[in-house]
């Protein structure tokens, strides 16, 4: 499988920036020219972390890419490509952030779980938490399907209502897929 996240700086001074609009609110998605760099909901903890100090809105295939990903997504299908990603970050983060992309569509990995498959001990679950919380690259990198060692939602940057409404989506469409009907509410 090919690695979706590109880990090499990129040279740029200038970020791109596009708008879409989701079901769940206004979302900014940034781009170095050639990889999304960042995707927010508006107004999200950590809004624009890592841009650089100028950004231009601008059409960008990248971004095209990134708005047919996330119709799919809202649509409550799995999409099945990933748009080039390029997320900015410490070695640790990239490296629970490329973990987080190997959690299945409509599935929750625990924050000791990422902390084990790291070789790490289970006190590191609040560091991997940390670099979960900083996770640039909302929704494709998906953040919000990492919970509690109960299986508890636990923080969201992008709001507790989202991640709740983000996996009820996903276990909603993995139910229908799988013959099973949802449980109602």
């Amino acid at each position: 499988m090919r690695n979706p996240i590109d880990l090499t700086e990129g040279l740029n001074a200038v970020d791109y920036t596009h708008q879409y609009a989701s079901p769940l609110g206004g979302v900014i998605l940034a781009s170095d020219g050639e990889a999304l760099t960042g995707l927010w909901f508006e107004g999200q903890k950590h809004f624009g972390a890592g841009l650089a100090g100028e950004a231009l809105e601008k059409p960008l295939p990248v971004f095209d890419q990134a708005d047919r990903w996330l119709d799919v997504y809202f649509s409550g299908w799995e999409p099945d490509f990933t748009p080039p990603l390029r997320p900015r970050g410490t070695a640790f983060q990239q490296a629970v952030w490329k973990l987080l992309l190997a959690i299945p569509y409509g599935r929750t990995a625990a924050y000791g779980e990422i902390a084990a498959s790291l070789g790490l001990p289970p006190g590191a679950a609040r560091a991997v938490g940390g670099a979960v919380g900083r996770n640039p690259i909302s929704l494709i990198i998906p953040c919000h399907r990492v919970v509690g060692a109960d299986g508890s939602l636990t923080g969201y940057a992008g709001g507790m209502e989202r991640k709740r409404l983000l996996l009820d989506l996903e276990r909603n469409r993995r139910m229908a897929a799988d013959g099973c009907a949802a449980a109602p509410r």
